[in-house]
């Protein structure tokens, strides 16, 4: 998967014509007298002279509208605004509630990994064929249970789980949450940053809650989920990141612009702090692990030995790799830039997953002016195969 800006340009136009319609005013204005009314924005002044009335516009009006130092945005009450327009529905917005009360837990969880001995390894394998961390369990446990909880989800897919989970009919809703619980946790332990990746879809059928213990009905349940689950990026609703960092950032997009909202410990609540986000045009960051470059095939090495060719400018790329997707995508998605994960001799598809990572982030730079790419095809339009 490979995240960059598009450079664009384009120009764009405003022109605005206004019409004043004249009104005669008392005959005691003699040529002397002067006065102005704002009309759309602008003064315009209304001069008698002996030849009649002539109007004039003095310049525009510039209106500011004071902000309150106290006036926050939170992202509950963003939410609820999208609801009010009509971007989004009811359902959607428990289910983004949700998730963001998963997060915060998940934080609080991070920040004090060390001192609750939350830090190593668990013991086990997740599907993936990686050592779990503690927290990948505890994170995965937090992330299902704020889902199933929120009344609105049918089916929840984990990174650390095997399959795709059918949620209990009673608390059963309409949309399919795809998640990375906790991403990058294998830097848990030094403090770097990790971060946890959703994607929500709505279904395409339903699945089965209530089935016997018959090992084939069962099986076949399970693909019918895993079939549900399995769509390509293009149909996502709504994805975002959270990452766990010297700040808290929850970053989300539901089809209108990407929007940034940072956890207030004042106050308890994430708040918006940055709107419509937009990748740089030019950026001056490559990230790659580079560690792998022997691995590469050779036409992906000669790009990167384009990117430290310092060229005319005499400026060549810079590498920065932190080795946390989250933390890696989130720089790339400020200061603009190249972030890879490519296929190599040792994995053949690569070592990001389409379901959990790479369609979610590609929504999100895509909704940014950027672009997800596997080098040969959007991101957005392959469709899975397997989970």
């Amino acid at each position: 998967m490979v995240a960059a800006a598009i450079p664009t340009s384009c120009q764009l136009l405003f022109s605005t014509s206004s019409s004043t319609t004249s009104r005669l005013y008392p005959p005691y204005l003699d040529a002397k007298t002067l006065f102005s009314f704002p009309t759309n924005k602008r003064h315009v002044s209304i001069v008698r002279t002996p030849a009649g009335v002539r109007c004039q516009a003095l310049g525009a009006e510039v209106v500011v509208t004071k902000r309150s130092a106290f006036e926050i945005q939170t992202l509950t009450g963003w939410l609820l605004k999208q609801e009010q327009t009509g971007v989004i529905d009811a359902e959607l917005t428990i289910v983004l509630s949700s998730i963001s009360m998963a997060c915060k837990q998940i934080a609080s969880l991070v920040q004090r990994a060390s001192i609750s001995n939350l830090t190593g390894v668990q013991g086990a394998v997740n599907i993936q064929g990686e050592d779990q961390k503690k927290l990948d369990v505890i994170s995965n446990e937090v992330f299902s249970n704020c889902l199933r909880s929120s009344g609105r989800t049918g089916i929840i897919a984990s990174e650390e789980e095997d399959v795709p989970v059918a949620v209990e009919e009673s608390y059963s809703g309409n949309y399919i949450v795809v998640f990375d619980p906790l991403d990058g946790s294998s830097n848990i332990d030094a403090a770097v940053s990790t971060g946890s990746i959703f994607g929500i879809y709505s279904p395409n059928d339903e699945c089965l809650t209530e089935v016997d213990d018959n090992a084939t009905v069962l099986q076949q349940v399970e693909q019918k989920c895993i079939i549900n689950v399995c769509q390509p990026g293009n149909n996502l609703l709504a994805a975002g990141y959270c990452m766990y960092s010297s700040s808290v950032i929850f970053v989300l997009s539901i089809g209108q612009g990407v929007f940034s909202f940072t956890l207030d410990p004042m106050y308890g609540e994430f708040v918006l702090t940055q709107e419509n986000i937009q990748i740089p045009k030019s950026g001056k960051i490559y990230s790659f692990n580079e560690g792998n470059y022997q691995l590469w095939d050779d036409k992906l090495k000669k790009y990167i030995d384009d990117l430290k060719d310092p060229g005319p400018s005499g400026k060549p790329y810079s590498s920065r790799y932190i080795g946390s997707l989250v933390g890696d995508f989130h720089r790339t998605l400020l200061y603009g830039g190249i972030y890879g994960y490519p296929r190599d001799k040792n994995s053949k598809n690569g070592k990001l997953r389409l379901l959990y990572e790479c369609a979610p982030m590609s929504y999100l730079v895509e909704q940014a002016g950027g672009k997800g790419s596997d080098g040969h095809q959007r991101v957005l339009d392959i469709e899975p195969v397997e989970r």
